[in-house]
């Protein structure tokens, strides 16, 4: 009985063990930061800071922030729900910014259970709209945030880079997309995979339809009392991909898109994601973006199998 309580101890010991060596140096590393609505946003977020990202601060080098929007992928008004697995978003992406040698931000924001609508992960219409105080332009909330870890990075001797890295797969990288057409003056690069079947396109209209956001920019003045800067958001290297089996549809469900907007995108550039894919990426070009369109074939929704082409395009940017 006593050999049985050793081995089972051990095993204990050695599990336990093993998820420290996991999760010990993240655990050690990550800063949690709880929402400030004096500063300017309702909810936590997570900041990492890399050791290569401090060997170059200390070398006198600008650092960049690398922002990871949250996606728990449920639908809950408690923000512990949404803060746990924007903690996990962040042990998850800590290796991308080990290698990068980037600082990782990672913002909590809930996914409301109450008013289902307000698809906030995704950065939707009714996330511009919305006048529920701790929903309200979340996306002024993020720079908040990532203006605060700014003045916490350079107390610490971390001087940063204004302009963001962003990027995100599925709902966070339709976050990722609109927020760089919202707030082109913030972002440096963006890499965005598989936004929902449709990125938004810097165009306010096609043949002769308007696109309301988040099909286009037609009204985003309107939305947000500031009008589409296209010259800034030209300039943005931008990396959109998309597996070549990816069928996930962001359009087909009411919490992200107003149906009728839906129902133009859907008539103007066809009824799924891959067959509106081209049109897409003709759009953009036109636009003159500086933005690649990358189609990967034989993958499905798979951030996983993706993530790699993302982490790539950073790295030639910090390259140059």
């Amino acid at each position: 009985m006593k050999k049985i309580l050793f081995i089972g101890l051990a095993i204990l010991a050695l599990a336990v063990l093993a998820v420290a060596i996991m999760i010990g140096p993240y655990a050690l590393r990550v800063q949690h930061f709880t929402a400030n609505p004096v500063n300017g946003y309702h909810a936590d977020f997570y900041l990492y800071v890399s050791p290569k990202a401090k060997q170059l601060a200390k070398a006198g080098e600008i650092v960049t922030i690398l922002v990871q929007p949250n996606n728990s992928g449920i639908n809950s008004d408690d923000p512990r729900e949404h803060q746990r697995d924007a903690w996990v978003t962040g042990y998850e992406r800590q290796k991308i910014a080990d290698e990068l040698g980037v600082v990782l931000l990672v913002p909590a924001f809930i996914r409301p259970g109450e008013d289902w609508f307000i698809y906030t992960h995704a950065l939707d219409r009714d996330t511009l709209t919305t006048t529920r105080p701790d929903l309200e332009r979340i996306d002024l909330q993020l720079i908040a945030m990532i203006d605060q870890a700014r003045l916490i990075l350079a107390d610490n001797g971390i001087n940063t880079d204004d302009r963001i890295f962003i990027q995100g797969f599925s709902a966070s990288g339709m976050f990722a997309n609109r927020f760089t057409v919202l707030h082109p003056e913030r972002v440096k690069a963006a890499a965005i995979g598989s936004p929902g079947g449709w990125p938004i396109v810097p165009i306010p209209n096609f043949n002769g339809q308007d696109l309301p956001y988040p099909a286009g920019v037609a009204d985003l003045e309107e939305l947000t009392g500031t009008p589409f800067d296209a010259e800034t958001y030209n300039a943005i290297p931008q990396l959109i991909y998309m597996g070549s089996l990816d069928d996930n549809d962001s359009l087909d469900f009411e919490d992200g898109w107003e149906q009728e907007t839906a129902q133009v995108v859907d008539s103007l550039f066809g009824s799924d994601p891959l067959s509106r894919w081209k049109e897409a990426e003709d759009i953009y070009q036109a636009a003159g973006t500086n933005v690649q369109f990358l189609l990967i074939e034989g993958i499905g929704h798979n951030r996983k199998e993706l993530q790699g082409y993302a982490v790539d395009f950073f790295k030639t940017l910090l390259d140059h």
